[in-house]
């Protein structure tokens, strides 16, 4: 049976969702980030595009390239409420999907062919979103994600794009490599040395060669090339987990230990959300007193894994839920609602001196140890994986 999967994306999302409550943004050129010089942008109108601002690029660079744009701090609360609507619809529908970040699906719709057509399904399921949320959105379908996610960026802006069956190469030749997932702006721009621009002449290359230049990553390079990707659409499960706690020798109320061990939880679980690329949009603790009496707590927030938004976030919730001032036998901390996505996705309120500060400390944690870096605050706490719930980690709750 041949495989049908199909890529969904919401275009300009955090923009269209401005445009949505401001009509007058309508056909402008609008920025979303952080308001300040050291701003990054977060999301970008077609508009400004033209004139060379992309994602990501720091707030003072696309005001001079566009210097008639917008910039809108951005409502993260708001861009989070319209991705569960849209969620929810594609829940109600489709027989398995991935909520791959914010704003961006995959849909097995393998063997629906045989009954209705996996096409005219997916664009029924495109048109019920529009008309619900009246946002914007495209979609590519094909035999598999690379070649379906390359369709949605070809069929943008709030269109479709199918691929038949034995057409993936002859789609993706004529395109530039860096239409390719996996392909970032170094990688692009080794490629270039080499005389590789279009996805055609990496078709031509040997597979040996992209892989003594790219190591393991040029073989999976060169198949996304030549259209294979058998990498299967996993299923969403709304209520994955990941999570902390600290069962005490003897139980205590000394405030100030609580604190600084939240806090090296929540660093803990912040860095293994980045190292798995994922997001949490809710966080929880929980406190057991002396006499197992056991309280717990939640914020939703929106989507981040930032360590100075989560921490604040989970001193909030203890400060709150701490009323009894009777000893404390354990305390945990759990992020839950987790999709895929970069942390990059929050960057309403941060720079991009933070975002390049996250991204330094990570790289030497990476190197030397999750705990070669760390709060000052947290130095006196003991390693909390010898204290931890053995059964933390990702889970079904």
């Amino acid at each position: 049976m041949s495989r049908h999967i199909v890529h969904m994306e919401l275009d300009t999302f955090f923009v269209s969702c401005e445009r949505l409550m401001d009509r007058r943004l309508n056909d402008m050129p609008v920025l979303i980030g952080g308001t300040s010089d050291r701003g990054v942008v977060a999301s970008c109108s077609y508009e400004t595009r033209q004139y060379g601002v992309h994602s990501g690029m720091p707030m003072k660079m696309a005001r001079l390239l566009c210097p008639d744009a917008i910039v809108i701090r951005g409502n993260s609360l708001v861009y989070t409420k319209f991705s569960e609507m849209i969620t929810d619809i594609i829940k109600e529908q489709a027989p398995l999907f991935e909520k791959s970040s914010i704003d961006e699906f995959y849909v097995d719709v393998s063997g629906m062919d045989k009954f209705y057509g996996c096409f005219q399904w997916a664009k029924e399921l495109r048109e019920k979103i529009i008309h619900e949320t009246m946002l914007p959105i495209s979609l590519g379908l094909s035999i598999n994600k690379t070649v379906s996610k390359v369709g949605t960026g070809e069929a943008k802006p709030n269109n479709y794009r199918t691929i038949p069956d034995g057409q993936e190469k002859n789609f993706l030749a004529p395109l530039s490599v860096k239409k390719i997932p996996m392909v970032g702006d170094k990688t692009y721009h080794l490629l270039r040395s080499l005389g590789v621009e279009k996805v055609r002449t990496m078709q031509e290359m040997p597979m040996e060669l992209m892989e003594r230049v790219l190591g393991k990553n040029g073989i999976m390079l060169w198949k996304k090339a030549q259209g294979i990707d058998n990498s299967p659409v996993v299923a969403w499960q709304e209520r994955k987990s990941i999570s902390t706690e600290r069962t005490f020798e003897e139980d205590s109320t000394d405030v100030y230990q609580m604190r600084s061990i939240l806090i090296a939880m929540a660093e803990k679980l912040t860095y293994q959300l980045r190292s798995e690329n994922k997001l949490t949009a809710c966080v929880s603790i929980k406190i057991r007193y002396s006499d197992f009496q056991t309280y717990s707590k939640q914020r939703k927030i929106p989507y981040t894994s930032l360590d100075h938004t989560l921490i604040q976030t989970t001193l909030d919730l203890f400060e709150s839920l701490y009323q009894r001032r009777v000893l404390i036998r354990l305390i945990g901390v759990r992020f839950s609602h987790l999709v895929g996505g970069s942390y990059q996705i929050r960057l309403f309120e941060d720079s991009e001196k933070m975002i390049k500060l996250y991204q330094s400390m990570d790289k030497v944690r990476n190197r030397f140890g999750s705990k070669a870096i760390q709060r000052a605050v947290t130095l006196g706490v003991k390693d909390l994986n010898k204290h931890s719930n053995p059964f933390n980690g990702l889970t079904n709750s």
